[in-house]
């Protein structure tokens, strides 16, 4: 199987060695290509100096996570390749990830996404968020069992991807820059009748901290999570209006019933700007019904 794997980066510095070096012990060869976003530090030139054979485009500017993977999909699509797997730029894989995911999706074609277990980034426990998805309590709770494992969502730190899945579901939405692109890609997987899942097997790390929640981070997160309900293909329009626009007018209700201006002054703006998105919305939920490469 032919793998392009996908790295979007941004000050990628500090993980280049962990995250290229894991790729080039994969046991299943790979291809590689990372799509800078106009990294400040000296991304560009390390990649340049010490992995040649590392395919590098460097963006002129920040086109955002979605976009510049879309980039390295479209490269799969036209140069033959079965799959693509995308990596973030904090995380690294073991050496038979790539091999296990590729034959597993050989064999189970009815999962869009396939993915390792997630690890943090000491590799000693689960990383908290794939954890809460897969439910699972600790690494001692992992299945030793060799299928995948349905779980309703994963987030895209690891995803191989068959070529197949992106010529039926496409790419990632316009509507989202950074962050909820995995969300609302799901979402759109499942209405294409594709499962997605991990193989308990094999593992990646990912090498991120769970700080506290600011305001501002806050206030991005409600909006992300009510634009991708808003946007959930799965839905009516009514009740994506509902999920979407309305869920956030209940809890701007709410922050004004409890005398919390800052919150709703945050909602009042998160509904705004979803309002105003309406009929990007309307077309977007209209392309990605349709059983072709969505902005690829």
């Amino acid at each position: 199987m032919k793998i392009l794997t996908i790295i979007v980066s941004y000050n990628f510095e500090k993980w280049i060695s962990r995250c290229l070096n894991s790729l080039k012990a994969s046991s299943h060869p790979t291809d590689i290509i990372v799509i800078d976003n106009c990294s400040k530090d000296r991304t560009v030139e390390i990649i340049q100096k010490e992995y040649p054979q590392v395919r590098l485009i460097a963006n002129k500017a920040n086109l955002g996570f979605g976009r510049a993977n879309n980039i390295g999909m479209q490269i799969a699509m036209k140069e033959g390749y079965d799959a693509v797997f995308l990596l973030n730029q904090d995380a690294w894989i073991g050496n038979d990830t790539l091999a296990v995911l590729a034959a597993q999706a050989v064999r189970h074609p009815e999962f869009g996404i396939l993915s390792p277990v997630h690890l943090n980034g000491s590799g000693k426990e689960l990383d908290k968020g794939f954890a809460s998805y897969a439910r699972l309590a600790s690494i001692k709770n992992l299945s030793d069992g060799q299928d995948p494992i349905v779980c309703p969502f994963i987030n895209a730190a690891f995803w191989f991807i068959p070529v197949s899945t992106l010529r039926k579901v496409g790419g990632f939405s316009p509507l989202f820059y950074h962050y909820g692109e995995d969300k609302d890609y799901v979402n759109r997987l499942h209405f294409h009748q594709y499962k997605i899942g991990y193989l308990p097997t094999v593992y990646g790390c990912h090498d991120r901290e769970f700080r506290k929640v600011s305001f501002e981070g806050f206030c991005r997160a409600e909006r992300v999570y009510l634009l991708s309900e808003y946007a959930n293909i799965n839905y009516r329009f009514t009740q994506a209006f509902a999920y979407g626009i309305l869920a956030g007018i209940k809890k701007l209700i709410l922050s004004l019933s409890k005398g919390n201006l800052k919150y709703a002054k945050g909602y009042i703006s998160i509904v705004a700007t979803l309002l105003a998105q309406s009929k990007a919305v309307i077309q977007v939920r209209k392309q990605t019904k349709q059983n072709y490469a969505s902005y690829l």
